[in-house]
């Protein structure tokens, strides 16, 4: 643990719960990151990462979301149909799903929908025939986490699907892997136990990223900042660093011929070598006390673009070997607090604000400017993903919204409500099917909605 990480068990006893109507959700005490402040949301784990380095696997194809964020991990989804406007009733639902709890969203791979979910004491990895919704297989692992903050129990992490794996990261900080046709185990690892891991606030939530043939997660434990596990046995291939966990997970990037693995830590912007784990470069972003990281970096061209809430704010930075320039950086363009931006021909757009404070704005600006373009007031905050000329947005409260890929205005063309519960966790885009999970006071859904043949 580096001396400027919080020590959770500490300010364990400054938790308090606030409801908000018809949305039950766990929040903390935030007065001591901003004295006027009074709430933390709990909603951070969700948490809530190119050719062969940007995909999880070779063998994924058109349509397939295998991982946090689709293909690139950058929301962007591809080889996707255009999506036409739905009736006011809304998009219809091809199925629906029982889970248990937990904020990982779905990652999709051909025919199967894999959802990692909490059963009572058991952690499940469980595959759903993405046609019908019904249970393919599904396999458990003893459930250990208690967390403090949030009675959610269940894990945060996305699935990770590479070749005939995959991987999950519990929120105990358990790593498993097992077999994408039938879900045989091949192999687990205590990674918090065995390098001194740190749960946090809300448990294990930032989802591990393949590179350089191994698979790497933001421990946090000393020395091992970030551990390197072979895919095929998961034995220790590297560790790094005593940067600490953060609920933001990696992204991969090919910059003048260099791989830069991204990390956005616990108080850091971080890339390193995945070979090896060394530090091309490193600058910092974050605060101490009760605050998160939470979004995904984006780089685009030569440019990091990362985002957190807070106080912190949003940074550009321009990568150049093992260096990187900072453009621009402020906490007035985009404070993201967990929700990741998309960009697209020179502009990013996202939610802008906190789901605690019902504050969140959706907002277009110019990306190596940090001009803004537009914003909608009362949006509240959503992930969003690309699909061409559209952008699909859901927000935490169940409003699904279509829109146009627009710098001049924001130009909605559909909208519903799908869901009456928090839909908080990372939707998935496959095929033109849109999956996403709500959740309730001790679980629920995984739905599939057509938006496009």
């Amino acid at each position: 643990m580096t001396s400027a990480r919080f020590d959770r068990r500490s300010t364990e006893r400054s938790f308090n719960v606030v409801r908000w109507p018809s949305k039950a959700v766990d929040l903390p005490d935030s007065t001591a990151l901003e004295g006027h402040r009074t709430r933390l949301i709990a909603a951070a784990p969700v948490l809530f990462s190119l050719a062969l380095l940007l995909a999880p696997s070779s063998e994924c194809s058109a349509g397939d979301w295998p991982q946090i964020l689709g293909p690139s991990r950058s929301g962007q989804a591809q080889d996707e149909p255009v999506i036409p406007k739905w009736p006011a009733s809304g998009p219809k639902q091809v199925w629906s799903y029982p889970v248990g709890q937990g904020f990982a969203g779905p990652a999709v791979v051909g025919n199967r929908v894999i959802v990692f979910h909490r059963d009572r004491d058991a952690e499940r990895v469980e595959a759903l025939d993405a046609a019908t919704g019904k249970s393919v297989w599904k396999t458990d692992f003893p459930a250990t986490y208690v967390g403090t903050v949030n009675p959610d129990f269940g894990p945060r992490c996305v699935p990770l699907i590479h070749g005939d794996r995959v991987y999950v990261f519990g929120a105990a900080g358990d790593l498993h892997c097992v077999s994408l046709s039938d879900g045989a185990k091949r192999w687990t690892r205590e990674a918090y136990r065995d390098f001194g891991g740190d749960e946090g606030y809300f448990g294990a939530g930032s989802t591990p990223i393949v590179a350089a043939g191994k698979l790497i997660v933001n421990v946090g434990g000393s020395g091992a900042g970030f551990v390197a596990f072979d895919l095929d046995t998961g034995q220790t291939a590297w560790q790094a660093t005593d940067e600490a966990a953060s609920y933001s997970s990696p992204t991969l990037a090919m910059v003048g011929g260099q791989t830069h693995a991204v990390f956005v830590t616990r108080l850091n912007a971080v890339s390193i070598d995945p070979s090896n784990g060394k530090v091309r470069f490193r600058f910092p972003f974050g605060r101490p006390g009760t605050t998160v990281n939470g979004a995904t970096p984006l780089v685009f061209d030569d440019y990091l673009f990362v985002s957190s809430s807070y106080g912190v704010g949003a940074n550009l930075s321009q990568i150049n070997g093992d260096g990187v320039k900072e453009l621009w950086a402020n906490d007035n363009v985009m404070s993201s607090q967990y929700s990741t931006c998309v960009y697209r021909d020179g502009f990013l757009y996202g939610t802008h604000g906190r789901e605690d404070y019902r504050n969140g704005v959706l907002r277009c600006f110019e990306a190596k400017t940090g001009k803004v373009k537009w914003t909608v007031p009362g949006f509240g905050v959503a992930h969003t993903i690309l699909v061409g000329d559209q952008l699909v947005l859901l927000d935490v409260e169940g409003k699904l919204r279509l829109a146009e890929v627009n710098s001049d205005s924001y130009r909605e063309l559909a909208s519903a409500e799908i869901s009456t519960n928090v839909t908080r966790s990372l939707p998935a885009l496959s095929s033109g099917k849109f999956y996403f999970r709500d959740n309730g006071s001790s679980g629920g859904k995984l739905i599939c909605l057509e938006l496009a043949k």
